[in-house]
């Protein structure tokens, strides 16, 4: 009766079943896995609120690509650090979940790959399957530094291949695309006629200074490119739902890709009106709440590093930006298990690694958002634990 795409198994895992009885218990839980900007103790401006009671909200202006001044005000988001921009490269959608599904239905076809990197954000899977795709992956790998496994992608690329996505920086590694991964990635593209989809919600949440990194593709590319992002990360206001697509390419490329996107977002017309109204003044009180963002994000991820000592038995791995920091803990037991000790012996909520499809054991990954008496305690309480 129902499709074939939804083969997962619904159940909740041991973590969440163990998660829901402490609760129910009334055990007072330190989540170091909180993501949620809105929940994590931010002074929000109340004038963000203010920017929705616009008397234009109430005219329905069904525009497929969005607004124009609302373009215009995403490509003054870009020009403040120094990338140009134009309106008409601009697509609106709801999120970039949402992006990704129509990126996904303008590239691929039913039983087509999306190359997609590993470890990352659990989401690809379900994405590509929505779309009746398959998500297939490629290694990032960690020396001192996470970079990708060029090799290993260039030789997972079929003659199903229609698309290499990538995270900058990664969730959760916080690794940023460098200059020379670039020009292997548009070469690959040129050579085997991929589009290039480039993730960028977290771009802004830079914790390190390199000179070889590249912030965004946004500026243009050589190769048929899509960057995304949104109001979710930028200005932490996820339950606002306005997300972006910026096409850069081959001229050619670009116009048909464009043209076609249009359609499919004329399919759906689901961006609000209210919030794309709002958006020009959304992005610019945004600003306070990024800045809060990024020095909660640095504090935690210093205070972390200065606790975690040289000879402690566990180690924090390299992190160059986002809001995720990972451990790496002695794989005398599984990192499930550690998962599941520490939450029922400890009360501290810390997510796995093999939730973002780590290779090998034994990574935790714990979110530098947390609130930094709750992040300091429960960090105590996971590295006396290990210790």
């Amino acid at each position: 009766m129902f499709s074939s795409r939804f083969h997962w198994d619904l159940a909740p895992n041991d973590l969440a079943r163990l998660l829901a009885e402490k609760r129910r218990a009334g055990a007072h839980i330190l989540d170091l896995t909180e993501s949620n900007p809105t929940r994590a103790g931010f002074a929000y401006p109340e004038e963000i609120v203010e920017t929705l009671a616009v008397p234009a909200a109430l005219t329905y202006e069904p525009q497929p690509e969005g607004l124009w001044a609302a373009r215009e005000a995403v490509c003054r988001y870009y020009a403040d650090s120094g990338v140009i921009v134009t309106p008409d490269r601009v697509l609106l959608t709801a999120s970039t979940s949402e992006a990704y599904a129509y990126l996904f239905k303008l590239l691929a076809d039913p039983g087509d790959e999306v190359l997609v990197p590993r470890p990352s954000y659990p989401l690809f899977e379900f994405l590509a399957v929505m779309e009746s795709l398959r998500a297939a992956s490629y290694p990032l790998v960690y020396h001192g530094a996470w970079s990708i496994d060029c090799d290993a992608l260039a030789a997972a690329v079929t003659d199903r291949a229609r698309a290499i996505v990538v995270v900058n920086p990664n969730n959760p590694t916080g690794s940023f695309l460098k200059r020379g991964e670039v020009e292997f990635l548009t070469a690959l593209c040129r050579e085997r006629r991929l589009a290039l989809i480039c993730d960028e919600v977290f771009a802004d949440y830079a914790l390190t200074d390199d000179a070889c990194r590249v912030r965004t593709l946004a500026g243009g590319a050589d190769v048929l490119a899509f960057a995304m992002s949104g109001l979710s990360k930028i200005a932490g206001l996820p339950q606002m739902k306005l997300g972006w697509i910026v096409v850069s390419g081959p001229a050619s490329e670009r116009e048909e890709a464009q043209e076609k996107l249009e359609l499919i977002a004329d399919t759906y017309l689901s961006v609000s009106t209210p919030v794309q109204h709002a958006a020009p003044r959304m992005l610019e009180l945004g600003k306070s709440v990024q800045r809060q963002i990024a020095e909660r994000v640095r504090g935690n991820l210093d205070w972390l590093r200065a606790a975690v000592g040289p000879q402690s038995a566990a180690s924090v791995l390299a992190v160059e930006g986002g809001w995720c920091a990972t451990l790496q803990v002695p794989r005398v037991r599984r990192e499930e298990d550690w998962a599941l000790e520490l939450l029922a012996e400890d009360d501290v909520l810390v997510q796995p690694g093999f939730f973002y499809d780590f290779e090998t054991e034994a990574f935790l990954v714990v979110s530098l958002l947390t609130q930094p008496t709750t992040f300091q305690e429960g960090c105590r309480r996971m590295l006396a634990h290990v210790e």
